[in-house]
């Protein structure tokens, strides 16, 4: 493209403090460098963990610099690639990954993990390999959020944190594979690995959740209990494959106990996917003892979770999902291959459009856990658009 090996000015949405509302700014992206890519951002989603970065710093999240680009769940297409480059071409409909696979490494040699930690460092703080950011504003280094920051018009990602997806893939349906639908389906059938003809139960009916259950009910659970306090939620459960929904709050006794009473001594799998440490503990009880598994799927950086000792040893396994347990830059395209073969919801988990100068109403929305009363549609010449997720 005519705009290879120059700096690139466009809109984005910058954090500038803790708290404080997202402000669209005029921002420079740099070139790429070596083994980078920029991408033209088509399509991203407000998840509900940039609220918490943003809102909850300090609350079970480890602070992130600022000012900062937030945004992490997104679909594109690459502009122009730096040196060394191999994968990637301009024109590449990709999407951007939180989790790397170097595909060099011990680990990603490792078939039982896919905790790739190429740049990890870096990433987690905001920068790329050489320590810097290549999103500058008002003459001001911006940190990118998990090393993408996708709540900008275009952006630069390491080639090993960027899954090459096919050509008649629709962007603006298939960036919830960046994160929340990946997430929660792969703690379902890719580290749960839930059995045919088991019970369920998932912890929080929002996007995670919602793919948690559909992965349920795709791997043939024949009892799938939906466990959320906004009873708003339960139609679409049940549209993804719960049995029945469950609200905490319309019973007197602990929610785990409801579950074991109702399964007749607990489920076979749980699937916490709330981020909350009283919820996951619940989860856990709520199992039966002698195979129970119990994943967790919700996130939370510094908060600390009360087991029960006795709960272990009775023979339940207690399990942790990153990114549902998939090896982001090769299992990313299948799954979007599953998507495009209809094996796989997407559409069903969006729930409104906006453009990106309405950002901060889509992080409204995420927060009230409501929808805007009327869709918006997206005019064609934003390039970056805010696809609000429904809060877990």
């Amino acid at each position: 493209m005519t705009t290879a090996g120059q700096v690139i000015r466009c809109k984005a949405a910058v954090a500038w403090e803790s708290g404080k509302p997202l402000i669209i700014e005029d921002v420079e992206v740099a070139p790429p460098k070596i083994h980078e890519v920029r991408i033209k951002i088509i399509a991203t989603g407000v998840c509900h963990t940039d609220n918490e970065y943003l809102f909850e710093t300090g609350k079970g999240m480890k602070f992130r610099p600022f000012p900062l680009v937030l945004g992490h769940e997104a679909a594109g297409i690459v502009e122009s690639v730096g040196p060394e480059v191999t994968n990637f071409s301009p024109g590449d409909k990709v999407i951007p990954l939180f989790l790397p696979q170097c595909q060099d490494c011990e680990r990603c040699h490792n078939p039982e993990t896919n905790h790739c930690r190429r740049n990890w460092a870096n990433t987690q703080a905001g920068v790329l390999a050489d320590g810097t950011s290549r999103i500058s504003c008002k003459g001001q280094q911006v940190y990118q959020f998990l090393g993408i920051s996708s709540f900008s018009q275009y952006t630069v990602v390491p080639d090993t944190s960027l899954a090459k997806i096919r050509s008649d893939a629709p962007l603006d349906k298939v960036f919830l594979l960046g994160c929340g639908v990946s997430t929660g389906y792969g703690a379902a059938v890719k580290t749960g690995k839930v059995k045919k003809g088991s019970s369920c139960a998932v912890f929080g009916l929002g996007a995670v959740g919602l793919a948690a259950v559909m992965g349920c009910q795709i791997a043939g659970a024949t009892t799938i209990i939906g466990v959320d306090v906004n009873p708003e939620k339960f139609e679409k459960a049940v549209f993804f494959g719960a049995t029945e929904c469950v609200n905490p709050k319309d019973h007197t006794k602990p929610i785990q106990e409801v579950l074991v009473e109702k399964t007749d001594g607990g489920v076979d799998y749980a699937l916490e996917c709330v981020g909350d440490p009283a919820v996951m503990s619940a989860a856990l009880e709520s199992t039966t003892d002698g195979w129970g598994i119990c994943v967790i799927a919700g996130w939370t950086e510094t908060e600390v979770m009360q087991v029960e000792v006795e709960k272990i040893l009775m023979g339940r396994t207690l399990m942790g999902t990153y990114f549902g347990g998939w090896k982001s830059v090769q299992d990313i395209p299948t799954l979007v291959d599953n998507y495009m073969d209809g094996k796989l919801k997407l559409d069903e988990f969006i729930t409104d459009h906006l453009p990106l100068d309405q950002i901060n109403k889509a992080f409204e929305t995420l927060k009230s856990g409501t929808r805007l009363d009327q869709k918006g549609e997206t005019p064609q010449n934003v390039q970056c658009t805010c696809v609000k997720r429904y809060r877990v």
